[in-house]
């Protein structure tokens, strides 16, 4: 009985014990929970248990003398499993107006009081549109879409206008036609003066509605081009003066001085990109003492019979690239007048028009100077001249690094000429000085003429060395003039491969005696 007694009582203190140490369990793990630890689900269904099982013992475990845990002891563990993260703090939603402000940076003339009708005068609004512009650095003066804007002559100027400010022209900007408008006359109808980085871009038009002028004014009040004086026609009744292109019955005489459609003077890194401009009074777009200009996807598109409007005019600047752009006019498709250098002319479609040339140069006894000029990649189609130098007797200077490459032409009256005795009257005086030519490249230029293919007429007393022709054909296609074989004067060079027709008339070499240039005529 007494051996039973004692195996009882052993038991019971099993049972005791098995208890005791399950309720320390959680007590232990704390003090030992770097190196050991249970996660809180664990830890839940064992007190959830104890609390079931054993709650009428859970008084006597409140009196144990069972030493508290540390209070330095770290917090349990977060249970394993992706750890939630609490929502960013909501943003509440951009109100009514801030959703609908305009751009800061963008000023629409509209928004200044622009019409956009076609009739209504607008200048005052593009004046007001570009003050505002004018102050904001990469601003942009918006020009919108399918409206039609009447501006007088206008002048877009700085020096003080921020840097980088874009025109962005998509709608269409007519010039005026009453004659009251503008006076005795103006060299310019829109103007951009001394900007750094101006860009003018989009798909619009500016329209000079030239017509009106050139009905105004007789054909005696515009130079003659002096290429036509070669060009006689075979049918005596065939006029060298083409007919007035249009006539118009818009009331009163037009000034004498014709505007230039697009100027601009004096700026740096200017950009003329996407436009097109059309029926200018006289020239179209013009570039004068500038210093960095770019020129590209551009057109102009004038009658072949308007009087002196040329494309594209250059004077007094340098750094210049014009490319990928259709000229269509009635005088040169691109002048590149003296003081100008660095010029790269690539990829253009010319016709109608007078060819791309470079001159008059000299004239009233001035000294002019133009060097480094290429022109390649040309396509040219029913054009006076093909690619041009012309200067006049009595100038000084000099023009030096010239490359013609790559022209196609297509019923060009002269392809290749030179002409040091540029007259646009009918008799000019004869003077000894001229401005010197040398290192002029022709290559690769080819198609047909309906004139005379190559005309050099050079200097006397200044004879044009270091001319080299290569890869020259031309073939006559007859039409309604006159044609004449190759001309030279005075033209010292090489050929370096043979051309059609044969230019036998080029002197190879130097001349022997070939005036001194002296520091007055040197650039």
């Amino acid at each position: 009985m007494g051996g039973f007694s004692f195996r009882n009582l052993t038991f019971m203190l099993v049972i005791v014990l098995l208890v005791w140490c399950s309720d320390m369990e959680t007590c232990n793990a704390r003090r030992v929970g770097r190196h050991w630890r249970r996660s809180r689900t664990d830890v839940a269904a064992s007190l959830s248990k104890k609390k079931g099982k054993f709650h009428g013992s859970s008084h006597h475990h409140g009196k144990s003398k069972q030493k508290a845990p540390s209070p330095k002891t770290p917090p349990l563990p977060p249970a394993a499993g992706p750890v939630a993260v609490p929502p960013p703090p909501a943003v509440p939603p951009p109100s009514q107006g801030e959703e609908n402000a305009p751009d800061p940076t963008v000023f629409d003339v509209l928004d200044f009081g622009a019409k956009g009708d076609g009739s209504t005068d607008d200048t005052k609004a593009f004046q007001a549109a570009w003050a505002a512009a004018c102050k904001v650095e990469a601003s942009v003066l918006n020009v919108p879409a399918e409206f039609v804007f009447l501006v007088g002559p206008i002048s877009f100027s700085g020096p003080y206008c921020q840097h980088n400010i874009v025109f962005q022209l998509d709608g269409t900007i007519i010039a005026p036609t009453s004659a009251s408008r503008w006076g005795s006359g103006l060299l310019q109808w829109l103007e951009f003066t001394k900007l750094v980085g101006l860009t003018i871009k989009g798909s619009g038009t500016i329209d000079g509605n030239g017509a009106v002028w050139w009905q105004s004014s007789p054909y005696d009040d515009d130079p003659l081009d002096d290429q036509s004086k070669i060009i006689v026609p075979l049918n005596v009744t065939v006029a060298l003066k083409p007919p007035i292109p249009i006539s118009s019955s818009l009331g009163g005489k037009m000034p004498s001085i014709k505007p230039t459609a697009l100027r601009f003077y004096g700026s740096f890194n200017v950009t003329v990109t996407g436009i097109t401009i059309q029926n200018s009074p006289q020239c179209h777009l013009k570039f004068d003492n500038c210093i960095g200009v770019s020129v590209y996807n551009f057109s102009v598109s004038s009658p072949g019979d308007s009087p002196n409007t040329d494309g594209i005019h250059l004077q007094n600047s340098k750094d210049v690239l014009i490319r990928s752009s259709n000229l269509a006019c009635g005088d040169d498709c691109v002048s590149i007048q003296t003081g100008c250098t660095n010029v790269y002319i690539h990829n253009v479609n010319c016709g109608p028009g007078h060819g791309i040339s470079i001159g008059g140069l000299g004239r009233d006894n001035t000294k002019a100077c133009v060097s480094n000029i290429t022109v390649r990649d040309i396509v040219m189609h029913n054009t006076m001249n093909g690619v041009r130098i012309k200067t006049w007797q009595g100038g000084s200077g000099s023009v030096q690094g010239v490359q013609f490459s790559n022209i196609q032409v297509s019923e060009v009256q002269l392809p290749i000429v030179i002409d040091q005795y540029y007259c646009d009257k009918a008799k000019c005086k004869n003077q000894t000085a001229a401005v010197s030519l040398s290192g002029i490249n022709y290559e690769n230029i080819r198609g047909t003429y309906t004139v005379k293919p190559v005309h050099f007429a050079c200097s006397d007393n200044m004879p044009c060395t270091d001319v080299t022709l290569s890869n020259i054909q031309l073939k006559p296609l007859q039409e309604r003039y006159h044609m004449y074989d190759p001309y030279c004067w005075q033209t010292f060079g090489q050929l370096y491969t043979p051309t059609i027709p044969p230019v036998e008339c080029l002197q190879l070499g130097k001349p022997t005696s070939n005036k001194i240039q002296g520091d007055n005529d040197s650039c």
